[in-house]
């Protein structure tokens, strides 16, 4: 959630800076501002609303002269959206501006005391609480003013800063909330997420816990808290500018959608060689990974349906016990770490707030901690034990569709993995395993070259209010992720339950014309899924289907049916979803929704 930017170099700073938070958009925000050095004050522009007002305001940049500057997109927490409260804050003599991610959790104590030393505050946020302690601690020495604040403030924050007194230099902290700093021939670069710089470097510097940046003309340099330097060594990103483009698609949604066969691909290749799965990155031998008598899948949003299905797969093919958790609900509940645990932190950032808080408290309770992200270098990969990437690439829409295929492709390699090590898997089973696991990127494909009758459906139902999704074992699972890509994206109410749960109350809510997904891929649960279908057309719901095309006599039993290819039972969550984003995405198209940027969401939750 909410994008930085900030630059210093020999271009003009102002369209740079915009052009990165143009890239950042993806991640939510209702406000946008910047600030530069002019060369005797610093100017700052800002506006509540979309960040084409804010580029309509300056001028694409043009009337905001000066090499040296920070610019914000603003996720509301604290204020409501408004120009006052868009970022970033400045002081009352104007000599420091500062933009900042994340919540400062004791901001009101804060407030409080600054009050009281006469400081007026001129917006609602959390923000303006740390402009005001950098002027009161500042003494010509910008990290250590910032080293004091740090010291004094609790709770997440990335801070881009500016002192008019040191016009040549932008400074960079961070604590929980992630930043990056580039660099190439032209200028030094701040940003909140890799996709800001692209267009300008692929070099770039991941920000530690605790640290503090200063960046000038000819260097940049990195401290901890205690003002002592710090040695970091720069990381090349692999990504090209064009995987951060729509590729000539209407939405990013839609490209990352097709994108999934490849990216799916991408992620479950290397690890097979000869036949064999291959999870080096673990760093557990056999003996260790048999020695595991608990899984614990801990994720949020798509992440954890990912979690959700996983914990019947790693069940069925390796016999562990496993427990799908939200990682809001997690460290709350005080879980019981058994002997020999593991834990798997599955999140696309690599930075979500409440998976970060889970994976060190299961470290500090002795568990070992497997991380599968997304992004090198992130939070949660640094943290973790041992990570596996998912090699899907940048993804811009908010709402997940590749992160989410490549998550599950990392979590049935480990479910077989861990199977064989175990002997569970007779080598003509692992094999037919492999071969059908391996398969599904043509049956990916296959399933995207059919859309034309999937849009047709979701063009009958733009003006639906309630849909229900239900399914059994993996099939729920699947549910669960439909709903929600729904609901995020063209904010129809929709819900996901278990369809053995309908007798105990959520069939009141079916009435005549009720629209019902019902994913019946499960072939043990089919025929029992077919009598939750009949129990809802009874109270005259409509029911669309989506089964395998060996089922179909569904079409006897289902108003309208989405067929999809065979494959192992584990694995059809891959090939079951595709059709259910895609209703999603020509639902929200329909209705004139902003699909890459839903309301109220955003990309990174990185506050709890």
């Amino acid at each position: 959630m909410c994008g930085i930017t900030g630059y210093i170099g020999s271009m003009q700073a102002a369209p740079v800076i915009l052009e990165g938070l143009s890239r950042l958009e993806y991640r939510g925000y209702d406000s946008a501002g910047i600030a530069v050095f002019d060369g005797e004050k610093i100017r700052m522009e800002k506006a509540a609303g979309r960040l084409k007002v804010l580029e309509e305001l300056t001028d694409h940049g043009k009337n905001m002269p000066g090499t040296c500057g920070i610019g914000h997109t603003r996720w509301a927490t604290h204020g409501c959206p408004s120009d006052i409260n868009a970022h970033p804050h400045m002081n009352e003599e104007n000599t420091i501006a500062v933009v900042h991610n994340g919540i400062i959790e004791n901001y009101d104590i804060l407030k409080q005391r600054l009050l009281k030393k006469g400081y007026h505050f001129s917006s609602d946020t959390d923000t303006e609480v740390l402009v005001h302690m950098l002027t009161e601690y500042y003494r010509g020495n910008p990290v250590e003013a910032i080293e004091k604040v740090m010291h004094r403030v609790e709770g997440s924050y990335a801070l881009g800063i500016m002192f008019k007194n040191h016009p040549h230099h932008i400074y960079a902290a961070r604590k929980d909330s992630p930043l990056i700093i580039g660099f190439s021939d032209t200028g030094k670069y701040i940003a909140s997420d890799v996709p800001a710089v692209l267009n300008q470097t692929r070099n770039v510097y991941y920000m530690e816990n605790e640290e503090i940046a200063c960046l000038s003309y000819e260097h940049i340099r990195f401290f901890n808290m205690d003002s002592e330097p710090v040695e970091k060594t720069p990381v090349t990103v692999d990504w090209d500018i064009d995987a951060a483009e729509k590729g000539g698609y209407e939405h990013f949604m839609l490209k990352e959608i097709y994108e999934q066969p490849k990216a799916f691909r991408d992620t479950i290749s290397p690890r097979i060689k000869n036949g064999e799965i291959v999870l080096d990155e673990l760093n557990m031998s056999d003996e260790e990974l048999r020695k595991i008598r608990k899984i614990f899948l801990v994720a949020c949003g798509s992440a954890y349906h990912t979690g959700a299905a996983a914990k019947y797969i790693i069940e069925r093919l390796a016999g562990i016990s496993a427990e799908a958790d939200l990682a809001s609900e997690f460290r709350y509940r005080e879980p019981v770490y058994e002997e020999d645990s593991m834990v798997v932190i599955v999140s696309q950032s690599g930075e979500t707030a409440d998976s970060l808080a889970a994976l060190r408290d299961a470290k500090a309770h002795g568990c070992r901690v497997i991380a599968i992200v997304n992004v090198v270098g992130s939070s949660i990969a640094r943290e973790a034990d041992a990570v596996l990437y998912t090699w899907a690439g940048p993804e811009i829409s908010v709402a997940t569709t590749k992160a989410y295929s490549c998550q599950l492709g990392v979590l049935y390699l480990l479910a077989l993995k861990l199977a064989g090590v175990r002997g569970r898997l007779a080598k003509e089973q692992e094999k037919k395993m492999l071969d059908a696991l391996c398969r599904l990127p043509e049956q990916m494909e296959e399933i995207l070259k059919n859309k034309e009758k999937i849009q047709y459906f979701a063009n009958h139902y733009l003006a639906t209010e309630h849909i229900f999704f239900m399914g059994r074992g993996i099939d729920y699972a699947i549910s669960m992720e439909a709903s929600l890509k729904l609901k995020e994206i063209s904010y129809i109410h929709s819900e996901a339950y278990a369809a053995g749960e309908l007798k105990h109350g959520t069939i009141s809510l079916v009435e005549p014309g009720t629209l019902v997904a019902a994913v019946a891929t499960q072939d043990r649960l089919y025929a029992k899924t077919v009598s939750n279908i009949v129990e809802v057309k009874t109270r005259g719901a409509f029911v669309l289907a989506l089964t395998t095309w060996k089922h179909k006599e569904m079409e006897k039993e289902a108003d309208y049916v989405i067929f999809i290819p065979e494959t192992e039972d584990v694995f059809m969550a891959s090939l079951a979803i595709l059709p259910l984003q895609l209703f999603a995405y020509y639902v929200s198209v329909g209705r004139g929704l902003d699909v890459d940027k839903p309301r109220n969401l955003a990309k990174s939750v990185t506050v709890e």
